[in-house]
């Protein structure tokens, strides 16, 4: 097998003047390797760093560099605001990239991948060019990962600051959540699906169709919700040729404050929201107070949709926000996943649940995502972990052949020292400790006897998130990072509510005493809860007041066993339970 060569990529400043003498100035600094910029279809990328490690980025592809560049500095600043403000810059520059692989679909993967990568760094504040180009089988698609690295090496060699270290970019939330992700063929069908519905739906006028999206944690609902998102947008400039989707206004809501970060930031970058219009990505409490039924939206796509308030509360005087989004939409796009529901104010009827799904079925709107693409595990742990969350059921834990890291901890001390171990290895990339919400915790008050409120455990405690305090400088950089990205956040304990939705490479799971296991099955024990969102009683539309921590208390457990994505460390409080676990691990 014939080893790959090294890309060639020229820098040169971006400027009419620069662009007269491209061709020779490539000629004398490349040498026999020009033809791969000159002749060959190339990859390029104008940046300008408009404050101190800020940055203004359009990355683009062509198989003409000097004819395209003439366009983009004397055709473009015509038409467009951010061409203008790159050729006006003096401190715009620009790299060409070239290899002798190219051909248009790879170019087009390596541009598609670039927009990914660049819109997920911190120090890149805009992506001008916002187009997706995900290509699917063609002669050099598997040499795309290993030219692409190469590619990005040697940029960082050109620029640090642009161009970070690929794992740091990697495990950034920003990401993880990216629109520009080479989807799957189970996620490209279903998109397909569904815009293929929304397009049926405007067509006929119709409003408050349902389209429901489902699967377990780590089906790939967010990926898929985010390239929706970015796609309908695209879809909708005016130059678009689909005339249905052509100046539809989409919305994209998510009840989390952590995960609405993330949106909020990728939209951002790509110019989707602007101060003239600011609310296209918010919570479904905003969108519900700013739009009457009157003034339907187009589209309105709800990622973690069971994060839905399906009663009033203080925030929110409705009865059902899932209902005042379809009043208020032609169609809403929601992502379902009942084993994350965790709060009785999120709770659905079960016969209310099935009716919906049912109805969505009979029009086939309903999409059930199969595919598990969060953890690099064999089945059979897979399988290990769905029973103790599903049947309760705690099975001999088999050797993973794939090397995912189940283990079960003595003390957790052992399994907190374990996990910053893990911390600390860039290529493990980002790990944290989380637990059951069975230790006291009150945001809006400190601890009377306490520094923090914390998770204690014998003479081990750990604050819980969200309290350790941060410098100036290290509040600045933190403000837009989700908890389990911010530096200092390994010394802490982070819950449910604030890792829900987010990828670990490496979870710690402390489960705490609302967990037992009695006569061969784990059960639930409400009273040694503090999550009282999941423990009081919820009233039915009946009038009956009910219990269902259970099923809530349950939901918990999955959410925090299924953040690891190479490797799940555990200790649990309940003696039995851990000695159940220990059992297990013995094999």
């Amino acid at each position: 097998m014939s080893k790959i060569s090294n890309p060639v990529i020229y820098e040169t400043d971006y400027s009419y003047e620069a662009v007269k003498s491209l061709e020779g100035g490539i000629l004398q600094e490349e040498g026999p390797n020009a033809k791969y910029l000159l002749d060959y279809p190339t990859v390029y990328i104008v940046h300008d760093e408009k404050k101190s490690r800020e940055f203004s980025v359009y990355i683009g592809e062509t198989s003409d560099i000097r004819q395209r560049t003439k366009q983009h500095l004397i055709e473009d600043p015509k038409k467009r605001e951010d061409w203008e403000s790159l050729a006006k810059s003096d401190d715009s520059k620009m790299y060409i990239i070239g290899h002798n692989y190219f051909n248009k679909s790879l170019t087009l993967d390596i541009e598609n991948k670039l927009m990914m990568y660049m819109s997920s760094i911190d120090s890149v504040q805009s992506v001008y060019n916002r187009r997706t180009n995900q290509q699917k089988e063609y002669y050099t698609v598997d040499k795309l990962d290993e030219i692409f690295s190469k590619i990005w090496r040697k940029l960082r060699k050109k620029n640090k600051t642009l161009f970070p270290v690929e794992k740091i970019i990697k495990d950034s939330a920003l990401f993880k959540a990216s629109p520009f992700h080479k989807l799957s063929d189970e996620q490209i069908q279903a998109k397909d699906k569904v815009i293929l519905k929304i397009m049926e739906a405007l067509t006929r006028n119709q409003s408050g169709e349902l389209i429901l999206v489902t699967g377990e944690a780590g089906s790939g609902k967010t990926v898929l919700m985010s390239s929706l998102f970015y796609e309908l947008k695209q879809l909708a400039q005016e130059e678009s040729e689909n005339i249905v989707l052509q100046e539809a206004n989409s919305y994209l809501l998510v009840n989390h404050e952590q995960q609405l970060k993330v949106y909020q930031q990728i939209a951002n970058k790509l110019g989707i929201t602007s101060k003239k219009v600011p609310n296209l990505v918010s919570k479904p409490t905003t969108f519900i107070n700013n739009h009457t039924p009157k003034e339907k939206a187009d589209v309105v796509i709800v990622d973690e949709a069971h994060l839905l308030w399906t009663q009033g509360k203080q925030s929110y005087r409705g009865k059902n926000q899932l209902y005042d989004l379809m009043e208020r939409a032609k169609v809403v796009v929601a992502v379902f996943d009942i084993n994350q529901v965790l709060t009785t104010e999120q709770y659905w009827e079960e016969e209310e649940l099935l009716t919906l799904e049912h109805e969505a079925n009979l029009k086939g709107n309903f999409i059930h995502l199969e595919n598990q693409m969060r953890i690099n595990a064999s089945q059979s742990t897979i399988n290990w972990i769905r029973s103790m969350i599903d049947d309760r059921k705690i099975n001999p834990i088999l050797k993973d052949i794939k090397g995912y890291d189940l283990k079960i901890f003595n003390h957790p001390k052992e399994l907190y020292e374990a996990i910053r171990e893990k911390a600390k290895d860039e290529n493990s990339g980002i790990s944290r400790i989380t637990a059951t919400f069975d230790w006291e915790y009150v945001d809006k008050r400190k601890p009377e006897k306490d520094d923090y409120w914390r998770v204690k455990i014998g003479d081990w405690s750990l604050p819980w998130n969200l309290q350790l305090p941060q410098m100036k400088e290290q509040k600045r950089k933190n403000r837009n990072l989700s908890w389990a990205e911010q530096e200092q956040t390994i010394y802490e304990v982070g819950s449910t509510f604030t890792i829900q939705g987010f990828d670990l490479n490496y979870a710690g799971v402390i489960i705490g005493p609302s967990v037992k296991y009695r006569n061969g099955e784990i059960v639930f024990d409400r009273s040694f809860s503090q999550n009282k969102k999941a423990t009081r009683q919820r009233t039915l539309k009946n009038g009956k007041k009910e219990q269902f921590s259970d099923m809530l208390l349950k939901n918990e457990l999955n959410v925090l066993l299924t953040r690891g994505v190479n490797g799940l460390y555990i200790y649990a409080v309940d003696e039995e339970l851990q000695k159940a676990l220990i059992n297990a691990a013995k094999g």
